[in-house]
C-alpha cells in the first residue's frame, strides 16, 4: 500500500506540481526600456574572504542608469570593510548594534534602506559575484514581467565532493517546495524568493510594511516574498549572471547550513516536523526500500517511483553539469537533509537555537 501511495505521489509531482523539476525560467542578459536609479545594499558580517570581488563586480555594472553600492558592515571582526576598497559609487556604513528582536541580516538591510533614496533596491549577499550585465538584466526583467519584486536562485558553488553531492539537490528540493511557476502566478498563494539576489521596488517594500515587518525572520527571503505577494506580483527565476563563491568544502558545513534554519521553516512545530519526516519517508525512502527489497507489485511501484524521481532530477543535474548517476543517490541525499532537519529541531529543543557568525538567535516573537 505504501509503495502504491509513493508512486501516486510521484505521478502527481511530475504531472501537476507546477513543473517544479524544470530548469526555468532563467533570467538572461537584457537591456531595460528605462533605467531608474538603483541602490544596491550588501549586508556583510565577517566576509573579508569574499567581499573584495563581490564589491568589484557590483561597481563594474554596465547599467545606463545611476546606481550606488551601500555596504553595511555588520560588526565584522575580520576587517571586511577594509577589504571592500573605496570608490565614488561605494558607501560603507558601520552597522549599529543589533536589537534583540532582529535577525542580523535584516537589521543590516534596514540600515541600508534607511540611507538609500533610489526607487529600486537590490538586496544581494556578500558572497555573490555578478556579471557586469546583471543589474541591467534584473531591471529589464522587472519591467518585462511587471513585478514589484524579482528574485533569482543564483548559481551555487559546486566544486567539492560535498557540494557536488548536496548542492544541486538543495536547488531541486527548493523548487519542489516552491515551484517557480506557482510563485510567479498571481493567482497562487505560493510565495518565495532567493535571498542572494532580490530586486524590489521601494514603493512595494514600503506598502508591505518594510523590513521591520519581518525583522525577526531567519529565512528572510521567503518571509519577504510572503509579505509582498498579496500587494504586488513577484517573479522568481534561475540566474545565468550571478554566482555564489561561498565554499562548503565538507559535508558538515552543509549540515550546519541546513540545521541552522530548517526547524524555523517548520515554525518550531513538533507536529509539522513529524508530518515532514513522514512525508519525506514516503516520497524518498519507501520507493528505494521497495525497489531493493520488495516483491511483486510493491517492487514494481517502488522501481517506477524511483525512476520518476531520478528523471525529475536530471534538469537540475544538467544545470550544474553533474553526471546523471547522481540521480541514483537522491534517496541518500534526502536522508541527509532529513537528518539535518531533525538535528535543527534537537538544537532548538536543547536551547542551542540557530547560530551564525558569532551570533545565537532565539525564536522570533510571534
Amino acid at each position: 500500500m505504501l509503495a502504491l501511495l509513493s508512486l501516486a505521489i510521484w505521478l502527481y509531482l511530475l504531472c501537476a506540481h507546477g513543473r517544479f523539476w524544470g530548469a526555468g525560467p532563467e533570467l538572461l542578459p537584457a537591456v531595460p526600456t528605462q533605467c531608474p536609479p538603483v541602490d544596491i545594499i550588501v549586508p556583510a558580517r565577517d566576509e573579508a574572504a569574499t567581499i573584495g570581488p563581490v564589491i568589484a563586480s557590483l561597481l563594474a555594472q554596465d547599467y545606463a542608469g545611476t546606481f550606488r553600492v551601500i555596504l553595511v558592515d555588520d560588526d565584522s571582526a575580520d576587517g571586511t570593510a577594509a577589504q571592500a576598497g573605496t570608490a565614488p559609487k561605494l558607501q560603507i556604513l558601520s552597522g549599529q548594534p543589533k536589537p534583540a528582536v532582529w535577525s542580523g541580516k535584516l537589521w543590516a538591510l534596514a540600515q541600508g534602506v534607511a540611507v538609500s533614496s533610489a526607487p529600486w533596491l537590490l538586496f544581494t549577499d556578500a558572497d555573490i559575484v555578478h556579471d557586469r550585465r546583471h543589474l541591467a538584466a534584473l531591471v529589464a526583467g522587472a519591467q518585462q514581467y511587471g513585478v514589484g519584486l524579482l528574485s533569482e536562485m543564483v548559481r551555487l558553488n559546486c566544486t567539492s565532493l560535498a557540494e557536488r553531492a548536496l548542492v544541486p539537490a538543495f536547488v531541486y528540493f527548493f523548487q519542489m517546495l516552491y515551484p517557480f511557476a506557482r510563485v510567479n502566478d498571481p493567482r497562487s498563494r505560493v510565495a518565495a524568493a532567493a535571498g542572494g539576489t532580490v530586486l524590489i521596488r521601494r514603493e512595494t517594500l514600503e506598502r508591505s510594511g518594510g523590513i521591520e515587518a519581518i525583522r525577526g525572520a531567519l529565512i528572510d527571503d521567503i518571509a519577504l516574498a510572503t509579505l509582498v505577494k498579496p500587494i504586488a506580483p513577484i517573479f522568481l527565476a534561475h540566474s545565468s549572471l550571478a554566482t555564489s563563491i561561498r565554499p562548503y568544502p565538507r559535508f558538515v558545513d552543509l549540515w550546519q547550513m541546513i540545521a541552522r534554519t530548517a526547524f524555523s521553516q517548520l515554525r518550531y512545530s513538533a507536529l509539522f516536523l513529524a508530518g515532514t519526516i513522514a512525508a519525506l519517508t514516503i516520497v524518498w525512502l519507501v520507493p528505494a526500500a521497495e525497489a531493493l527489497t520488495g516483491h511483486g507489485f510493491d517492487r514494481s511501484c517502488g522501481l517506477l517511483a524511483c525512476a520518476l524521481a531520478a528523471v525529475s532530477y536530471l534538469p537540475t543535474l544538467r544545470r550544474y553539469r553533474r553526471s546523471r548517476l547522481w540521480a541514483l543517490a537522491l534517496p541518500l541525499v534526502a536522508l541527509f537533509y532529513m537528518a539535518a532537519t531533525l538535528d535543527s529541531a534537537r538544537n532548538y529543543w536543547f536551547g542551542r537555537g540557530a547560530r551564525w557568525k558569532r551570533r545565537a538567535y532565539e525564536r522570533a516573537p510571534d
